[in-house]
């Protein structure tokens, strides 16, 4: 009973250190922020930051795994209640910003903080990253299999432009100071993804899409320095 207690005690006091991080990096920016900013919101000493975390890079990365992973885990239990493929699109897509929206601290930490470190943009594979665009691909897959989806385009294709558009609209949303509803915007972006640009008409099946771009949109092939191209989100 003593060593759960315990553990309950170092689990309850690394989550208040990760959201006084959230907290910080939002109001300061990653470089400007003090190790001692956060101890102190978070109500800890200094030094204890550095028995559950090595440095600031550390703590921004364990940020975005952890806040991923419960996305993740929430999603899917979410999209498992629709049946149909359009109904579960649509959910993620309004999820997504509804979710950041919700926590706008989150979305300056993810979308503008995150990618100053270099650690994280070159060393770290992104493994939650990937579920995530896994995910996405599996609702494509889906509304594939159902017949509202096309199945002439390479899937990694697809799940990329899917994420890099609503990576896109809440960035472009946290830099212009959140001046407007984001959830708003989910169904022009299901029109936008579900009927395109154009008229279906003129619309050519992308069948000589090359095998080899295909590939490692699947993440088939290897980055410099080892790392999975899927991996790396992109």
């Amino acid at each position: 009973m003593t060593q759960g207690r315990g553990n309950h005690k170092n689990s309850d006091k690394r989550r208040r250190i990760l959201d006084a991080a959230v907290a910080v990096f939002a109001e300061k920016g990653f470089f400007q922020a003090r190790v001692s900013d956060i101890a102190r919101l978070a109500g800890v000493a200094d030094g204890t930051i550095y028995l559950y975390f090595k440095n600031k890079d550390d703590l921004l990365i364990s940020i975005f795994e952890e806040k991923m992973k419960e996305i993740n885990v929430k999603f899917r239990e979410a999209l498992a209640s629709e049946t149909h493929a359009l109904a579960r699109f649509r959910k993620l897509i309004a999820m997504h910003l509804a979710g950041f929206q919700a926590y706008p601290e989150l979305a300056a930490v993810l979308q503008v903080e995150l990618r100053q470190s270099s650690r994280f943009m070159r060393e770290y594979k992104k493994v939650e990253l990937k579920n995530y665009l896994d995910l996405m691909g599996d609702v494509v897959r889906e509304g594939q299999a159902q017949g509202v989806f096309r199945k002439d385009l390479p899937l990694g294709l697809v799940k990329r432009f899917i994420f890099g558009a609503l990576d896109e609209v809440v960035s472009t949303w946290v830099l212009a100071g959140r001046p407007y509803d984001l959830e708003s915007l989910t169904d022009p972006l299901m029109d936008l993804f579900v009927n395109g640009l154009g008229e279906h008409s003129v619309h050519k099946p992308a069948q000589d899409f090359p095998a080899k771009a295909a590939s490692m949109m699947d993440g088939q092939h290897p980055r410099k320095g080892g790392q999975d191209h899927e991996a790396a989100g992109g």
